[in-house]
């Protein structure tokens, strides 16, 4: 078959979808909100105090082929989502550990550059009192701890391992397809709503793509230490 080709879902993947839900649910319930919240606990901390003075990020060509779009809001904290659906599919013990590691040290990497090289995004001239979700949003989460945009690195992190879950559980193109989608609408909703500019999104996708990488070939490491073994 032409893997250019669409491929058809096994009709049976939503089935095994749900099944996987199921595996360690009661792990994945107390285990995904407390990484979350640990996650917030140090990017907070990092946010509120900086060591040195907070270096603002350039703009570049492409900020300005960006519209300001305040609807994009909700995309936005959509990942807060489509972050936990990698570890709700996973039904494999050493496939969730290993994720809990790849992300622990994703997240490491970008809270060691946030303290050595605290930044931030220039002010837009925008009213946010005519946008009153966005601007709690600001009030919660200012725009700092800039670059690299770990909300960037994460969904591309989170798109990779969906992906290869879908692919697993034979789930067809369109399926496959959405997920990159939601991906890319994360990563635009970024600079769209004002939270990061292009090279922030730039310098997050590298970091979630190089994370994505590193984490299938420990992985399979693992896996083919442990046949030998």
């Amino acid at each position: 078959m032409d893997p250019t080709e669409p491929r058809e879902p096994d009709p049976r993947w939503l089935s095994r979808a749900g099944s996987r839900l199921r595996a360690f649910w009661v792990a994945k319930l107390v285990g995904i909100p407390a990484c979350m919240a640990a996650f917030f606990a140090v990017y907070l901390l990092l946010l509120n105090h900086p060591r040195v003075p907070v270096t603002t990020i350039p703009l570049i060509f492409a900020d300005r082929w960006v519209p300001f779009l305040p609807w994009a809001l909700p995309v936005y904290a959509s990942l807060w989502l489509y972050v936990s659906l990698a570890p709700a599919l996973m039904d494999d013990r050493l496939d969730l550990l290993s994720y809990l590691a790849a992300a622990a040290a994703l997240s490491a990497a970008g809270f060691i550059i946030f303290f050595a090289w605290p930044t931030a995004v220039p002010a837009p001239d925008i009213d946010w009192s005519l946008h009153p979700l966005l601007a709690r949003l600001k009030t919660a989460d200012a725009a700092g701890n800039a670059l690299p945009s770990l909300h960037v690195a994460f969904a591309v992190f989170t798109a990779a391992w969906v992906g290869r879950l879908l692919r697993g559980l034979g789930a067809g193109t369109a399926a496959l397809l959405l997920n990159w989608l939601w991906c890319m609408g994360i990563v635009c909703s970024t600079m769209v709503v004002r939270q990061h500019v292009a090279l922030d999104a730039i310098s997050g996708a590298l970091l979630g793509a190089a994370a994505a990488i590193a984490h299938a070939h420990v992985l399979t490491f693992l896996r083919v230490r442990g046949a030998i073994r």
